[in-house]
């Protein structure tokens, strides 16, 4: 299951001890300069995969990662002395299956002896600003499992290796550490915090990544690379540089080794003046180099015996990796500064805040998400069905497309938006291919669960009321399949024709739903749907005769609000605006107004910059923006499930303020674009909601969608900040949440996808929707970020956001379940025509809902017998009195239809045994001591969760 393809047969510290054995010798006396050659391949950016992989469309960046890999190979072969690192897995995987058998036992036998070694591993880098936790866990796995299977424990990267993304997360450094990697090397870094770490020789730390889990459970040694990833100026030797070679025949015009060493021997002195230790790295490589790696090689060779040569220099340059260099530093038994916070937002400049991909291409984002929620659909039914799921009544499925396609999108010029337009529709085009494969395995398994293989329809454009199952039926069956552990409650909207319909719940009860006329020839059905916990519910849907239909009804004249159940909500009766909400649980009661601006983008046509705003950085030209509108026109609906102000500010913006009964949140429904540019400005488009909560300058932001983080204005908590931006220097990204909060309220808005948002005035949020630009941001990308739209006037990007009011003890309890709900969403399967007779209306994957404080993140099929189980504590430690506790959950008692007859607990990538995991200890400068490891829970069959911890299980499992 888990092979170890090298000579080592276990992976625990005697293997680890040989492992390290293939790491070049140093010498305690000298400088020791790793030379580590290297190629950074974007899986995508200006070309999409596919081109870069074959080297196609050259004439827009030569770039072919198969030859890279065809003259490393060959290079290493030639030399035992030589090294090579490489990170991209989604690459080296297509192109191992494309070798014959002795290139594969050559490839095999350079791991083996660390000469070819894998950093990173996973199917990409992903990016960290806007990634989702779920999906870069799954996209290191399988990018990790695949390295596993080929080549055992002499695959294993052990060091983490994020040269290119655009800022740092901190749940980022902590997954990585929990994945078993022992340090993690970054090369972009804010330029104002480089210099005090190159001022203070603190370039390398250890990161503690969690406040909830026990050090070092997600500590992580950290190191920034001294130039960016790139080697020295003067030493780039590939085909695309144009640094002179090492002339080395003393009887030539140029020779040039003396004056070659010197430059070598300076730079590598004053580099070490940055670092602690007698070790320092070099990356020599960059962006798809090594295309024709003679030319590298050759002349670090010359390097390498020149600079050696001069003894007396007390220099050692040697080919190394980034884990013997790890290694050179542990040996050198310091004591490491820790840092708390993250590296967000990241600048290169005084007005160069690479802030704007927080939200760029926000289109790509949601659909991302929604990838990602049907995934995790897909593997649970596909663990759920059974076999059939794979090969039934509706053809062959599979997971594994969107797999592939989801970890490519997490790629750090994919879901961030930095893309070319190109690049952009080919990854769209990618999950769509992967949604088709889910589709058919989801068919199949419902068919098995339901035993009513009837013709299944899913409507991909709900968002547009566009569903042909429904518009064109008059009878029709929804199948709900709740992919949480745990009962929610789901508004489903359908378009339909009639005015009147009859909803009936699987065991025949009247569901309440209402159908609204939305506009002259549609209307909207309306209904909320209850799926219990990782549960299939089929729900009947009849139009009667008669008619009741109810409409939006125009014009304000007095105030007006909502009052479903537990929330309260006014509008000014002159503006149409909000102005205050209510939580009358609680009676907490706060001013709310909420309306839509735009900063006008940066031409970089001014006398501070020339920078603009682009897909990578956000620039305003103001720091006041400019609103849509003072008021906005207003239609209202009240019905018996929802009610709803339907708000037009402009032609190009518009809101649904949304309330459903029974409801703890609000509801509002954007619609933005297409943005204009005919008056030559671009436009970056927020929301701001403004209250008189007394923030104080704090506001608080998630991490990768978990953890939440503190944010200050103005403020980072390790340099003295000069702020040059006031707007774009305080944004920062958005998963899921943001909040401000006071000693007695706390507002949190819950998000559809990944947003850059900010609280630039006490007691106000906002949130950027949209952008469109007119001009490259000069970050390499070459060209705007103007999305055409499928009309090419622009794209209209619609999305929610979810907003609740609560005591801040209790703020938790809330937003924690809302943010999981958005991130896995019901899915939707619509039949028609006649229920079979033997039809199973109503299924449970679960035996029972699990604790409010524990989330099921992963079920999938390993292999025929075993299935992938994460659980998670969703929680952090003090967040919540009732929900920051430890919970038991017995592995025996989870599934209705699995027995679980074996388990072993994995780390929380799935590559390695959890109790043959053993890490660098790294001494800091707080002085912890290593806890003792734990012993495991008292029966195999229970396992305990602690506060924002993950255990990763690999189950075997029989049908019942």
């Amino acid at each position: 299951m888990l092979p170890l393809l090298c000579f080592c047969h276990r992976y625990d510290l005697l293997s680890l001890y040989f492992l390290l054995q293939s790491c070049p010798a140093t010498q305690p006396s000298m400088l020791n300069v790793h030379l580590v050659p290297h190629t950074h391949d974007d899986v995508g950016w200006l070309k999409t995969v596919d081109q870069y992989y074959y080297g196609d469309r050259n004439d827009i960046q030569h770039a072919g990662v198969q030859y890279i890999l065809d003259s490393v190979l060959e290079q290493l072969l030639a030399d035992p002395t030589r090294r090579f690192i490489y990170v991209e897995t989604a690459f080296f995987f297509r192109w191992w299956r494309q070798q014959d058998s002795a290139t594969r036992k050559a490839v095999t036998m350079l791991v083996n002896e660390g000469r070819l070694e894998f950093v990173n591993g996973g199917w990409c880098m992903s990016d960290e600003a806007t990634t989702h936790y779920s999906a870069v866990i799954d996209q290191m796995t399988l990018g990790l499992r695949f390295l596993n299977d080929t080549f055992g424990a002499c695959g294993r990267p052990r060091v983490a290796w994020h040269i290119d993304p655009f800022g740092h997360a901190r749940e980022h450094a902590s997954m990585f550490a929990q994945m078993g990697y022992d340090g993690f090397f970054f090369g972009r870094l804010d330029y104002q915090d480089k210099a005090r770490r190159i001022r203070d020789k603190d370039m390398e730390m250890v990161w503690r990544a969690s406040e909830s889990l026990t050090p070092p459970t997600a500590d992580l040694f950290t190191g920034v690379l001294p130039n960016g990833y790139n080697p020295p100026a003067g030493f780039c030797w590939d085909q695309s540089c144009n640094d002179p070679p090492i002339r080395d025949d003393p009887n030539l015009e140029d020779y040039n080794v003396d004056n070659v060493v010197k430059r070598f021997i300076e730079i590598a002195n004053d580099q070490a003046k940055m670092y602690r230790t007698n070790h320092i790295i070099m990356t020599m490589g960059s962006d798809f180099q090594y295309e024709n790696a003679n030319l590298w090689y050759k002349n670090m060779d010359k390097l390498i015996r020149y600079v050696n040569a001069k003894v007396r220099s007390k220099v050692n340059v040697l080919y190394s990796t980034p884990s013997c260099y790890l290694q050179g530093l542990h040996q050198a038994n310091l004591t490491w500064s820790v840092k708390m916070d993250d590296f967000f937002p990241y600048a290169d400049g005084p007005h160069d805040f690479w802030t704007g991909y927080f939200t760029s291409r926000p289109a790509l984002k949601r659909y991302e998400r929604l990838s990602n929620s049907l995934l995790q659909v897909c593997n649970q039914l596909e663990v759920l069905g059974g076999p059939n799921s794979r090969k039934g009544p509706y053809g062959e499925g599979d997971s594994d497309t969107l797999q592939e396609a989801m970890s490519v999108a997490q790629h750090h010029d994919a879901v961030s938006g930095t893309e070319k337009q190109h690049v952009a529709n080919d990854y769209a085009k990618r999950l769509a291919r992967g949604w088709a494969h889910c589709e058919t395995l989801v068919s199949n398994a419902l068919a098995t669960l339901s035993s009513w293989e009837a013709p299944r329809e899913y409507c991909l454009s709900l968002n547009i009321s566009v569903c042909p199952a429904t518009e064109n039926s008059y009878k029709f069956f929804l199948t709900v399949y709740n992919p949480l552990s745990r009962m929610v409650s789901w508004p489903v909207r359908l378009p339909v024709n009639g005015s009147d319909y009859m909803v009936l719940q699987p065991h025949g009860q009247v569901l309440d739903s209402q159908v609204s006329l939305i506009m002259a020839a549609s209307s909207i059905m309306v209904s909320h749907c209850y799926a219990i916990k990782r549960s299939v519910r089929i729900f009947v849907s009849s139009l009667l005769k008669g008619t009741q239909e109810v409409g939006f009804q125009p014009g304000l004249i007095q105030p007006f609000f909502f009052v479903p159940q537990f929330i309260r909500v006014t509008f000014d009766p002159d503006t149409g605006l909000m102005n205050s909400l209510t939580n009358l649980e609680t009676k907490q009661k706060i001013q709310l107004m909420q309306n839509f601006y735009w900063y006008n983008a940066s031409d970089g046509n001014s006398a501070d910059s020339n920078q603009p705003s682009g897909a990578y950085i956000f620039r305003p030209n103001s720091s006041t923006p400019i609103i849509v509108s003072q008021t906005a026109k207003t239609y209202t609906l009240k019905n018996s499930v929802v009610q709803e102000v339907q708000q037009e500010f402009s032609p190009w913006v518009s809101q649904v303020v949304r309330l459903y009964w029974g409801s703890r949140e609000l509801e509002l429904e954007w619609t933005v674009g297409p943005i204009p540019v005919e008056d030559s400005l671009g436009k970056e488009v927020i929301t701001r909601l403004d209250t008189n909560i007394n923030s104080s300058g704090y506001f608080y932001t998630d991490s990768n969608g978990r953890e939440m983080l503190e944010r200050r204005k103005d403020f980072r908590p390790t340099w003295d900040l000069k702020q040059s931006e006031p707007v774009a220097g305080n944004y920062y990204p958005i998963n899921s949440r943001i909040y401000i909060k006071d000693k007695v309220n706390q507002l949190t808005a819950v998000t559809d996808r990944s947003q850059g948002a900010s609280s630039l005035q006490d007691g106000s949020l906002e949130i950027m929707l949209h952008r469109r630009l007119l001009y490259d941001d000069v970050r390499g990308v070459g060209e705007p970020l103007s999305e055409p739209g499928d009309d090419n006037k622009g794209l209209v990007v619609r999305g929610r956001l979810l907003l609740a009011l609560t005591p801040p003890k209790d703020a938790a309890d809330i937003h924690r379940p809302l943010a999981e709900a958005l991130v896995l969403e019901p899915l939707l399967a619509f039949q028609t025509g006649e229920l079979h007779p033997n039809t199973i209306l109503e299924f449970s994957g679960l035996q029972a809902s699990l604790p409010p404080a524990v989330h099921l993140l992963t079920l999938s099929q390993w292999d025929q017998e075993s299935v992938l189980l994460r659980l998670e504590h969703q929680f952090q430690v003090t967040e919540s009195p009732t929900n920051s506790q430890p919970v038991t959950v017995n592995l025996k008692k989870l599934f209705s239809t699995l027995e679980v007859v074996g388990v072993s607990e994995m780390n929380l990538s799935a590559n390695q045994w959890k109790d043959e995991m053993n890490r660098f200890d790294w001494k800091t400068s707080g002085g912890e001591q290593c806890p003792p490891r734990r012993l495991g829970d008292t029966s195999p069959w229970e396992i305990t969760l602690k506060p924002m911890e993950i255990q990763t299980f690999l189950l075997r499992v029989r049908q019942r």
